[in-house]
């Protein structure tokens, strides 16, 4: 293929000799692996070590380089990050042995070996680090101040790419430090593991650009994400030559801006979510091929990049009720944190088009009928959310081209009182941290709404009481096996009880609960002493159907009932 200079296997051994120098270029996202990867990583070195495994390995290097001594990273920084600091650990390691006094002169020689070896020559008198791997902006300073000189890592004022460096260093110095208890073991642990991990490297010329690069490489099949080909195809259609290079200094500094607003979120859901309240509605496949098809000029990708980050601290806010957006605005702060809640993100792109283009009233009654239609649709009918997700994106294009929308555009949506009644007198939730959550707030919004009696429903005084024990037999109370397994988790089975009262209510037999029940703040848990002497599938059946019609009142948009 036009502009590959040549593919080969190298080692990581080899690929750290002779005074081979990587970079990763600004067009490169931050060093994003977590826990999961290193420990993926970490297993597969373990096996190499057991003898199980001859060599492991680490896939795809695409690497750019006009004289084959100094490249550039277009794929596997996160790989060559990671084992770079995976040998910082080592080494840190090393350094503790000698600085104990143990074997210090023959640790001090392997510190100094390996270090030149695989990460690079310091300067003794002005500690400056000539690394043979310069990572980007965002790291390069932490890497080489800090990692490389194994200094104490500061915790405050650091980015997201040094944080997870940090976490990372610190992740594998806590393996490699109970793996091994000498330097000689340390050293021979590092020695094995460049001879085994191997990658596939592709060579390109510096005349195929980056955004060539990139598309080479997904032909090929090498899985990039939406984020880096666009970013990398920003400054193609940019172009970094010498009259543009402000323009593409500028780039990068918004670009940086909108990663740092996002922090843990992902970029390519934020980019989908954008895109899709101002345009037709595109999945994560296609969405990169759609926005190079609609994003040609320089002018376009200025607009673009400055509108997301402009977006991007609404769509953090659409997403944290608590967010300061939203702090003299309580009603939508409400209902955003219902839509938490009850994890709800289809709405995402009709909020960030409300919210730019109507007032706060319009917006406040927007979050309302998501919230209750999220509740019908989701929470209680279980619906499909890709039909949900299609309608949200419609209304978002037209309020982003027309400013209005009509409360009837939610009609395909919104489930029927009769089907949501019906729902909600069968509906159960089976025992997890969320569901009980979303059982205290049915229970509370019921209880406000028959008895006026505010309950706070995220105050640790009440917890959900199964009336019918989860762990009950046919000898309790008047239940069958098979009506234990259908009643035990539904909403009528279920009520809100203080939790030093469902403590001692436990296992007992219904007659004996009731006296707990009594002493309950709840009244809707009062009104079971009340209105039942026994319990069996047939009461706790006419409850829940009391329930429902609450309910159907309490989660209603009446516009779309009648």
């Amino acid at each position: 293929m036009k502009g590959i200079q040549g593919t080969s296997n190298k080692t990581y051994r080899q690929l750290l000799a002779n005074g081979l120098r990587y970079e990763i270029p600004k067009f490169q996202r931050d060093y994003s692996w977590e826990a999961e990867h290193w420990d993926d990583l970490w297993q597969d070195i373990k096996l190499i070590l057991a003898h199980e495994d001859n060599e492991h390995y680490m896939g795809y290097l695409v690497l750019q380089t006009t004289n084959n001594k100094e490249f550039f990273i277009i794929d596997g920084q996160q790989r060559l990050t990671t084992m770079s600091l995976l040998i910082l650990a080592s080494l840190k390691c090393l350094k503790e042995l000698a600085d104990s006094g143990d074997d210090t002169e023959n640790n001090l020689k392997r510190i100094d070996n390996l270090l030149s070896s695989y990460i690079g020559y310091v300067d003794p008198v002005s500690l400056i680090a000539n690394n043979k791997l310069k990572l980007n902006r965002n790291s390069d300073d932490y890497y080489r101040q800090y990692l490389v000189l194994l200094k104490e890592l500061p915790i405050r004022n650091t980015n997201a790419s040094e944080k997870r460096m940090r976490e990372c260093f610190i992740w594998f110095y806590e393996k490699i430090k109970k793996e091994f208890n000498t330097g000689e073991k340390l050293a021979r642990f590092i020695d094995e593991i460049v001879d085994k991990l191997f990658f596939t490297v592709i060579e390109v010329t510096d005349q195929l650009n980056a955004f060539k690069v990139f598309e080479t490489l997904n032909a090929r099949g090498v899985q990039l994400s939406s984020s880096d080909l666009l970013k990398n195809y920003f400054f193609s259609v940019v172009d970094e030559s010498l009259p543009h290079k402000a323009e593409i200094e500028e780039v990068e500094n918004i670009w940086s801006k909108i990663v740092g607003k996002l922090g843990e979120q992902k970029f390519e859901d934020y980019l989908r979510y954008y895109w899709n309240s101002i345009n037709k509605s595109v999945g994560k496949k296609n969405l990169f091929k759609i926005i190079k098809n609609s994003v040609k000029t320089k002018e376009q990708v200025f607009e673009l990049i400055r509108n997301l980050n402009d977006v991007a601290d609404i769509y953090m806010a659409i997403q944290d009720p608590y967010d300061d957006y939203w702090r003299d605005k309580p009603e939508i702060r409400k209902y955003i944190k219902e839509l938490k809640l009850f994890q709800i993100r289809q709405t995402y792109s009709l909020f960030l088009a409300a919210i730019r283009n109507l007032n706060l009233k319009e917006v406040e009654k927007i979050a309302k009928i998501c919230s209750v239609i999220s509740f019908r649709y989701n929470i209680i009918g279980g619906l499909n959310p890709n039909a949900q997700e299609d309608v949200y994106n419609s209304l978002a294009i037209k309020i982003t081209r027309n400013k209005i929308y009509e409360v009837k555009d939610f009609q395909p949506i919104y489930v029927n009182d009769s089907s949501f009644e019906n729902d909600f007198s069968t509906k159960e939730f089976k025992s997890s941290s969320r569901n009980h959550r979303i059982v205290k707030y049915i229970y509370s919004k019921i209880e406000k709404y028959q008895f006026h009696n505010e309950i706070d429903e995220e105050s640790d005084l009440f917890t959900i009481e199964h009336i019918l024990p989860e762990n009950a037999d046919d000898t309790w109370g008047d239940f069958t096996f098979e009506e234990i397994n259908r009643s035990v988790y539904r909403i009528g089975n279920l009520t809100l009880l203080e939790k030093k009262f469902n403590k001692e209510a436990d296992q007992k037999p219904f007659k004996e609960k009731l006296s707990f029940f009594k002493q309950s703040k709840s009244k809707l848990t009062n009104a079971i002493v009340d209105n039942f002497e026994t319990w069996n599938e047939d009461k706790l059946s006419a409850r829940q159907k009391d329930l429902a019609k609450h309910a159907k009142a309490i989660w209603k948009i009446q516009e779309l009932s009648n």
